[in-house]
């Protein structure tokens, strides 16, 4: 890699890598595991940096990747792991603590889910991308996101009832 676009190149990473960390975090659901995707993502990126002309499309191949990636992990994983999460609380009060309570039993609740489930769950409300846009990005039917994103809304559902409660924060 010449020093124009290997310096173009790091100051992208540096740039990004907190969000793309963030959304490998939700794919994955251990950081371990998100580090590991983030970083497969960035070094198939840097083989393509020289023909990726447009800047703005950029972070969209890395997500691009990092989606496929995920796909790929769990289509060679033959068993999926639970992660036993111990305690849930039982009602959600108000207040600081109570937010980041939320946050632990979400947290927990999309561990339950397997890596398919959540992957459909962070593009579709994380990431904010239409059945159709996910359909393309991961190869299967508008029928068949439909039906995985009813599916791991109503196993996140049963995990972690609480969530269902609308709050008002503030």
């Amino acid at each position: 890699m010449d020093p124009g676009f290997e310096a173009a190149f790091r100051h992208f990473v540096v740039d990004r890598s907190g969000a793309l960390f963030r959304t490998a975090y939700l794919l994955t659901g251990d950081r371990h595991a998100a580090e590991d995707l983030v970083q497969s993502a960035l070094v198939k990126t840097a083989a393509k940096w020289r023909s990726l002309r447009d800047p703005g499309a950029i972070e969209g191949y890395v997500r691009r990747v990092m989606y496929h990636e995920q796909v790929s992990r769990w289509r060679r994983r033959s068993r999926v792991a639970e992660v036993s999460t111990g305690w849930l609380p039982d009602q959600i009060g108000d207040g600081h603590a109570d937010v980041v309570d939320l946050r632990m039993v979400m947290r927990a609740a999309l561990a339950r889910l397997t890596p398919r489930q959540r992957t459909m769950l962070v593009l579709r409300y994380f990431e904010d991308l239409s059945e159709t846009e996910i359909a393309r990005l991961l190869g299967v039917s508008v029928g068949s996101v439909r039906s995985q994103v009813h599916r791991s809304l109503e196993r996140l559902k049963k995990a972690a009832p609480e969530l269902t409660v609308v709050r008002e924060f503030g």
